[in-house]
């Protein structure tokens, strides 16, 4: 009976602390307008920002890639070590990382000469593994809880091999393929568009339409950014890279400073929490 009760105790006293346990905010923003604008902003950066630092800085795709790979490092680190969703940061990696996966498959391509068609067939497995191994693990592969560390090293490992792959597809269709970079993009706006449908008109599984809608918005914004930056020679309108990155960056930095002030791409819940201070337990939850 002292044991049953005991028991019932420590039960009731776990309760308790759960109860008033902080909650663990999600480390990504909600998927609104703001979040696809900036994504595909962020995916004609990577592709511009790449070709004009290879062009300009004379270190190399492997010094350039030294170089941003060291960069993404350590603002994933002060994104891991934050609490809760801060759009500075977090969009300040996602554009280096852009440039990284960018610059990885450029590097498969071009220093070690492997075909696009094998490089893109690598990346769609690879992702396909980060996928498999993120839901044998959480249960999930929702961006809306992604609130623990090792949700968040999934999730930044999917964002890397989707750029990657996108960079790839995209590579691969607008040039090896000859449609031209234009017409690329066209047909990445219409296929995303048809996801679009898929989900909101058929039912298509709000996950898995996210997703491929997060591949296709790569290799949109790399055709989009070769468009703009390319000479008209090569099927471009001749901006040149300076010009189309200057740009690109300048609206995702207006954009970011309006949402971090504004708040606009997190849910309501959070922010009623985060003026009232309530903290998270992000950094503390080691698991799931």
């Amino acid at each position: 009976m002292t044991s049953e009760i005991s028991d019932t105790s420590s039960a009731t006293g776990a309760a308790e602390r759960a109860t008033h346990r902080p909650p663990r905010w999600n480390k990504v923003p909600e998927v609104t307008v703001y979040f696809w604008v900036i994504k595909v902003l962020c995916t004609t950066v990577g592709e511009t920002a790449a070709d004009l630092l290879n062009e300009k800085l004379g270190l190399g795709l492997t010094g350039v890639s030294l170089l941003m790979g060291t960069l993404l490092a350590v603002v994933l680190v002060v994104q891991f070590r934050a609490n809760a969703y801060r759009a500075g940061v977090y969009w300040t990696a996602v554009a280096l990382i852009s440039i990284v996966g960018t610059l990885v498959s450029d590097n498969l391509t071009d220093n070690f000469g492997v075909p696009l068609e094998t490089s893109t067939t690598v990346f769609a497995l690879c992702l396909a593994v980060v996928f498999v191994l993120w839901f044998r693990s959480e249960r999930t592969l929702s961006i809306h809880s992604v609130d623990t560390p090792r949700r968040e090293c999934f999730y930044w490992l999917a964002v890397l091999f989707t750029f990657a792959l996108g960079t790839a597809a995209g590579d691969l269709i607008a040039e090896r393929m000859a449609v031209g970079y234009w017409l690329s993009a066209v047909l990445f706006a219409l296929a995303i568009a048809a996801v679009a449908v898929a989900h909101f008109a058929f039912g298509m599984n709000a996950v898995w339409s996210f997703w491929t809608a997060y591949v296709l918005t790569r290799p949109l914004g790399a055709s989009a950014g070769d468009y703009l930056s390319q000479p008209a020679g090569d099927g471009g309108l001749g901006f040149g890279t300076v010009v189309t990155s200057v740009l690109f960056l300048a609206v995702i930095l207006a954009l970011v400073v309006f949402l971090a002030l504004t708040r606009k791409d997190i849910t309501e819940r959070e922010r009623r929490a985060h003026r009232a201070g309530v903290p998270s337990v992000t950094r503390e939850a080691g698991g799931r």
